[in-house]
């Protein structure tokens, strides 16, 4: 699949034809420079993270993934405003988009902000990080490649802290804590009552 080159306006959300959602997609031809790094914003919300580090790192490649329509509708207005171009978008549930479509060691970076945190005990089976969700973190990162992870419910911080630190794929490095211009509105308000978790891996092969 090809995104549309057009200089004036870069294509910046795209579509998957059906007979591709079982297929990894070539994403880094989706941008102008497929040459630089990839870096994923999983669960990108209202953006706020995106648009600020996309913008303050321009030598590299954003896919925002979102199941929302709306949202991705949003986020891509203010893309085209901004005339941001190292930015792409993708409406996909977040577990499908890194298992099936997420070509295998493609990705420098992963940011995976305040995921739903399925409180209740009968729903944990939806929880995002699981060791296949990590099976599939290992297989799309590039040796070296980091996953930065941050929770306002310390027991699914605890919960994911627990599955990387049993798995030797991946070394726990220093937390990824963003700059001012680039906590997410959910961050921004949810800071001044309680605790964050942070945890940032490395995959080690």
């Amino acid at each position: 699949m090809k995104a549309r080159r057009d200089t004036a306006t870069p294509e910046t959300s795209f579509r998957i034809r059906p007979e591709d959602w079982l297929n990894p997609l070539p994403l880094h031809d989706l941008f102008e420079q497929p040459d630089r790094p990839l870096e994923l914003d999983v669960g990108c919300g209202k953006g706020r993270f995106l648009l600020a580090h996309a913008q303050g790192n321009p030598g590299v490649n954003f896919l925002g993934i979102d199941r929302m329509l709306r949202r991705i509708r949003a986020l891509d207005r203010k893309v085209r405003r901004r005339e941001i171009r190292n930015v792409r978008l993708l409406r996909m549930e977040a577990y499908y988009a890194t298992t099936y479509l997420v070509p295998p060691d493609s990705v420098t970076t992963y940011y995976i902000f305040f995921p739903d945190p399925w409180p209740k005990k009968r729903h944990r089976d939806h929880r995002l990080f699981n060791p296949k969700f990590m099976d599939a973190l290992h297989r799309t990162m590039r040796a070296g490649g980091r996953m930065h992870f941050a929770t306002d419910h310390l027991p699914y911080y605890e919960a994911v802290c627990e599955l990387f630190r049993a798995d030797g794929r991946f070394k726990e490095v220093a937390p990824y804590v963003p700059a001012e211009e680039e906590r997410t509105d959910f961050e921004l308000w949810y800071i001044r009552e309680g605790s964050i978790g942070r945890l940032s891996v490395e995959k080690q092969d």
